[in-house]
Formats: C-alpha cells, sequence, structure tokens
C-alpha cells in the first residue's frame, strides 16, 4: 500500500524539493502552503512533514487540530536554534524534527523510520499490558488510566509501551532515543524528556519516576 505524505511548507522552493525526494521514496504527496489548507487535507494522510512558521496560522496549531482529530505521525520543521518552537512542538504533539537547513536525505530516511514505528506498533498482536490502574491495548492503541481513555500520538504510545513492557526498569535516556526513535546519538535528549513530560500530563505525574542523571521507569502508584 502506497502511504501518503502531506508536506506543510510555504516555501515553494523547498516544498518541490521535499515532495520530489518523497516521491522518489515511493510515497503519495500532496502539498499544503498555509495553516488551514494543511488542516482540510491532513485528514487522511499518513504522515504529515510540517513547517513551523506559515502562513493562516502557524504549524504548531496545525498541530494541534491534526492531533486532535486523529494521532498521526509528525516531522516538524524549525529554524535552526529556535528551541522554543522546537519544546512547544514536541508538547502539542509533533513526534520528531529536523532543523534548517536540513538533508533532503536525511528528511526521507526520518519519514521512513516514523512509518516504520507506527507499523511495527500496528502490527502488535492482539495483548494487552496493564500496570497497575494503567491498561494499554497494543491491537487497537487505546490507553486507559482508572477507566479514562487518554489520546496519546504515535510516538508517546510507542514510549509509553516501551516503558510498560519493563515495568520498575530504569531506561537511560540515550537507550529510548535508540529504541523508540531509532537514534543512534544522544543529542536528542530533550526529546525524550519533551514527551515524557506530555505523558505525564495526559497520564498524571505519579506514573514515570526519574531517576535523576541516568533515564525513567514506570512504576505502579502506592
Amino acid at each position: 500500500m502506497t502511504r501518503r505524505v502531506l508536506v506543510v511548507e510555504d516555501d515553494l522552493t523547498i516544498a518541490s524539493s521535499v515532495a520530489a525526494r518523497l516521491r522518489a521514496e515511493g510515497f503519495e504527496v500532496e502539498l499544503a502552503h498555509d495553516g488551514p489548507s494543511a488542516v482540510r487535507k491532513a485528514g487522511d494522510v499518513d504522515l504529515v512533514v510540517l513547517d513551523v512558521m506559515l502562513p493562516g496560522f502557524d504549524g504548531l496549531e496545525v498541530c494541534r487540530r491534526i492531533q486532535a482529530d486523529r494521532p498521526v505521525p509528525v516531522l516538524m520543521l524549525t529554524a535552526r536554534g529556535d528551541e522554543t518552537d522546537l519544546l512547544v512542538g514536541l508538547a502539542v504533539g509533533a513526534d520528531d524534527y529536523l532543523t534548517k537547513p536540513f538533508s533532503i536525505r536525511e528528511l526521507a530516511a526520518r519519514v521512513h523510520a516514523l512509518l516504520r514505528r507506527v507499523e511495527r506498533s500496528s502490527a502488535a498482536s492482539a495483548t494487552r499490558i496493564t500496570v497497575a490502574d494503567l491498561e494499554i491495548d497494543l491491537a487497537e492503541r487505546r490507553v486507559l488510566r482508572a477507566g479514562a481513555e487518554a489520546h496519546l500520538t504515535p510516538t508517546e504510545f510507542e514510549l509509553l509501551v516501551h516503558l510498560a513492557e519493563r515495568p520498575r526498569a530504569v531506561q537511560s535516556r540515550e537507550r529510548l532515543l535508540n529504541e523508540v526513535w531509532g537514534w543512534n546519538e544522544g543529542t536528542g535528549t530533550r526529546t525524550v524528556d519533551s514527551h515524557i513530560k506530555a505523558l505525564r500530563r495526559k497520564l498524571g505525574t505519579d506514573l514515570i519516576r526519574t531517576v535523576h542523571g541516568v533515564g525513567y521507569a514506570l512504576e505502579a502508584p502506592r
């Protein structure tokens, strides 16, 4: 099945280059150049490549709106050194990011990696993971805490599953980056921290323990 990618970028040269590379990689690509059209076109795509700076409304608002409708992997494009946009983007549901200027080849690799994570998780058998009052349905990709459903992004879901499969085991940020994101370097550890914050916001602060200087562990609340 051909995967559909929405590229949201108001710089027509960048948009054209990204679209050409992704089409060469076998993806069906649709383009949007402003916030409102991005939201309209995101309904049935498999992944969104999303620039932060857009006319109409910005990429952060686009990300909020499309993630509220249904979880979809989002690769955010940010200006170099703009840490605020990066952290806010991760908080509103972006799964990965690249800073401009970026390599088109690296962008294509990140798109493949994001989709592999989603496919790997979707292929899980129809089993559940239960830790205290936390229930994770791997087949339906649903998460319940004390009976209330939490709506997670694809990467938040996979990070939670990774922690829940090893309850009480401390996972270093570097290991999480490697096993959840597929990154082999530790330069993106703030990405892990931002996703942990998002999980705590959605599931409660008592579920994931911080081990200072090491990483995180999921533990049953007492």
